[in-house]
């Protein structure tokens, strides 16, 4: 018999579900084109609320709950209850947001007259400064680490290995040059690409679609790639290469998953840094702190990393900042 902690079961467990939960994940699905992921975490976010609701109002059947009789305090109560299990405040604040958004779909749809939500604050949390390469450690990375993994090639290594380190520096170049997360590099197709303009269509959170140029380092790269690919897919595997949509690919034609993009970023960046998180978001932290460090604007750098705010693009300034203020202390007389 397998055995679920209370916040691991969801809001069905022998109550039946809330019916507007399928509805309102419906909706953003359909109308909002969010991810998986997303759906998920919202589904995750619900139905853990509505299991606490459940039991701090004595609801024997999750259906007849009524979400415009809930007030303030019982929202505040479920905080509570989140912060005594070890909750972060971040962590409760982003399932608070779910909430918020559940609650205006309700009120929007006409389910309820007005949100109790709207009377309950946000949490305050730290916002953590996201690692990133510095400017020596990413040149190390590309002129020393890679090129020293590639030398040793010739009859010491099999055609499978030769073609997954062509494709394995490649991938860190277009992560650096673009910066993309690791779901856009993976989703990233052949017919996206555009080496003659040299730019990348990237399909981003939301399946929202922008266009990215690539650096010349990544351009050269992913021509080298190109080349080694179809080679090794049309001699040692005998299949067309043309078949293949994504652009970076397992040595058996499969489309790359994120355990192996990890895996990959961790083996590289090792010998570069002693980061804990040597993951592939610190090559796309480490592209928006340099692009800023070298005067890029900040609404240039939110639209190439896809961000929906600016807000959300701003805590890479804190590197800028830091940079500037050792810039003037350097230079100015009365610094």
């Amino acid at each position: 018999m397998t055995h679920q902690s209370s916040e691991g079961r969801s809001a069905e467990s022998g109550r039946g579900r809330y019916p507007e939960i399928d509805r309102f994940l419906e909706f953003l699905n359909r109308e909002k084109n969010v991810s998986s992921h997303t759906l998920t975490a919202y589904r995750h976010d619900l139905d853990q609320f509505l299991l606490f609701i459940s039991t701090h109002l004595g609801v024997q059947d999750i259906r007849d709950f009524s979400p415009g009789s809930l007030a303030v305090v019982d929202i505040r109560l479920y905080m509570g209850d989140l912060l005594k299990k070890g909750l972060q405040p971040k962590s409760i604040a982003r399932k608070l947001a779910s909430l918020k958004s559940f609650y205006r779909y309700l009120q929007h749809t006409g389910v309820i007259k007005s949100s109790v939500l709207a009377y309950v604050t946000t949490p305050k949390y730290p916002r953590t400064v996201p690692g990133f390469l510095t400017e020596q450690q990413t040149e190390a990375l590309f002129e020393k680490v890679i090129p020293c993994a590639s030398s040793c090639r010739d009859e010491e290594l099999g055609p499978a290995s030769l073609f997954e380190l062509e494709r394995d520096g490649c991938l860190l170049e277009v992560l650096y040059s673009c910066g993309l997360r690791i779901s856009e590099v993976i989703g990233l197709e052949m017919q996206h690409v555009s080496l003659e303009g040299g730019l990348l269509k990237i399909t981003g959170k939301g399946s929202k679609q922008r266009i990215v140029p690539l650096g010349s380092c990544a351009l050269e790269a992913l021509k080298k790639y190109f080349e080694v690919r179809r080679n090794f897919f049309r001699i040692f595997r005998e299949g067309d290469v043309g078949a293949l949509p994504n652009v970076f690919v397992t040595k058996k034609g499969k489309k790359m998953y994120p355990m192996l993009v990890q895996r990959i970023t961790r083996k590289y960046l090792a010998p570069v840094t002693e980061q804990k998180e040597r993951n592939p978001h610190i090559l796309r932290h480490s592209f928006a702190t340099h692009m800023l460090n070298s005067g890029a604007d900040l609404k240039s750098v939110s639209e190439m990393l896809g961000h929906s705010s600016l807000t959300t693009t701003e805590i890479y300034t804190h590197v800028t900042f830091n940079r500037l203020r050792e810039v003037y202390r350097k230079a100015h007389p009365k610094a």
